[in-house]
């Protein structure tokens, strides 16, 4: 069992969900008062917010066991998304765009590679998995994959755990949109 801190990094916010939103190219404004228009400067963005830190929790079962060596992981997790709020000005039917509450719910597969010591001896993992999940938030639901990878250590029952996934979001309102998230996990875990 394990409790996630999450800090998210965006990736290609410009083209998605920003491109995606207003159907055109779209441009990081430089010294402006907002951060982004379109490139024939009819449309302009300003993000209100971004939050970047969430928290999320998770189960993984080694079916076939982890003591030494390689095995097989099943792990099922929930985790907060990034509040995304946009002011847009400009022509269009969009005039802001609100992800709030937005949680995901993933279950994936995977292969841990474990030394752990016998006691309270230090031991060390490392990992990487994939797989899907649902999203559920204010503005609608929707689906993600991803791609993790990380390590850590463990003492005993305890561990600590780095983490870095890649996901690849899709909402359907108010119009079809995609977005990447890549946040940066710390988890601490509890092992039966």
């Amino acid at each position: 069992m394990s409790y996630d801190w999450l800090y998210t990094q965006p990736l290609h916010f410009a083209e998605h969900p920003l491109e995606d939103l207003l159907g055109t190219e779209v441009a990081s404004a430089q010294g402006q008062d907002y951060d982004y228009e379109t490139r024939d400067g009819s449309t302009r963005v300003e993000v209100l917010e971004f939050r970047r830190r969430t928290r999320g929790a998770g189960v993984t079962i080694y079916p076939l066991g982890l003591r030494r060596g390689a095995t097989l992981a099943l792990r099922g997790s929930v985790e907060g998304l990034p509040t995304i709020r946009l002011a847009i000005d400009g022509p269009g039917a969009l005039d802001n765009y609100q992800l709030t509450n937005a949680r995901a719910y993933d279950a994936g597969i995977g292969v841990f590679v474990a030394d752990r010591s016998a006691g309270w001896g230090l031991g060390s993992h490392a990992f990487v998995a994939g797989g899907l999940g649902r999203i559920r938030s204010d503005l609608g639901d929707g689906r993600r994959y991803f791609a993790e990878g990380g390590g850590g250590l463990n003492s005993g029952p305890f561990g600590l755990q780095l983490a870095v996934k890649f996901a690849w979001n899709r909402l359907s309102d108010p119009i079809e949109h995609r977005f990447f998230t890549i946040p940066v996990t710390l988890r601490a875990m509890v092992s039966f």
